[in-house]
């Protein structure tokens, strides 16, 4: 008789403490260096990372709102943490619209927020976020796709240095398609922008610029930057004898005797 298989290990946690303060049901704000996500009864309502396009560019920039409907949202409803409802009551923007835009906003901030390299967390106990209610995501549906996007990007194309490096476009091949989408962003490349400048410019969640730079770069439609290479340690230099390294006068007399051999061959 073979032994049963051992059950399965979950994936570890992406956060240990977003896990715990989501099994706590708490409400506050988790902060990390890329990025803030907040809780109430430990769901998450929203997520904003610096690294990322806001809320406010996919509605104007990538979306039908104008901007002037967006500051005028947050100057009468920020202070009461309503601007979502704003939004929709004045007629600015369509439920669906605003809820499609903000569970976006949600995941594409978190991807960078629960980054290996984004530092310790921080809690801040019942601190909330200005845009108001929309709607709440749950912490472990944030963590697996968080993880499911890592995993993306590394199958798509694995050189992560093209996450940060400026995107340098290449000329398709002969018969190669290029999508309206990608087109649109090639557009934008100009070799200095890199991709989360990208994202601004167009209006799109930051990871989605990502992973269509990652595709293009997979289809030889942009440049794959070089990993830089490790310098050698240096081996250590044999000591010098002491007549190199002591000062010694010059022989003047034998400089002069130089310089009038060069003058008389002249």
């Amino acid at each position: 008789m073979t032994a049963a298989a051992p059950p399965a290990t979950a994936a570890a946690a992406v956060s240990p403490l977003l896990t715990r303060l989501a099994a706590e049901r708490a409400t506050g704000a988790l902060l990390r260096d890329r990025g803030t996500l907040f809780l109430e009864d430990g769901r998450i309502v929203h997520a904003e990372s610096p690294s990322t396009p806001g809320l406010d560019v996919l509605l104007t920039t990538g979306g039908g709102l104008a901007p002037e409907r967006w500051n005028e949202a947050v100057n009468q409803a920020g202070a009461r943490r309503q601007v979502a409802r704003f939004l929709v009551d004045s007629g600015g923007l369509a439920g669906g619209e605003l809820e499609i835009c903000h569970l976006a906003a949600i995941f594409d901030a978190a991807f960078f927020a629960l980054s290996p390299g984004s530092g310790p967390s921080r809690f801040r106990r019942g601190a909330t976020h200005w845009i108001g209610s929309v709607r709440s995501v749950p912490a472990a549906a944030v963590e697996r796709e968080t993880r499911r996007r890592r995993e993306l990007l590394d199958a798509v194309w694995p050189y992560p240095l093209l996450d940060t490096s400026p995107v340098v476009p290449r000329p398709a091949a002969p018969g190669q398609t290029v999508t309206a989408r990608q087109r649109l962003l090639l557009a934008q490349a100009d070799g200095i922008r890199t991709p989360a400048d990208l994202a601004w410019v167009l209006g799109r969640p930051a990871f989605h610029t990502l992973l269509d730079v990652r595709r293009l770069a997979a289809a030889g439609l942009v440049e794959t930057p070089r990993t830089p290479a490790v310098p050698l340690p240096a081996e250590p230099a044999a000591p010098l004898p002491d007549w190199m390294t002591q000062a010694q006068p010059p022989d003047v007399a034998l400089l002069r005797r130089l310089r009038d051999a060069l003058e008389a061959s002249l």
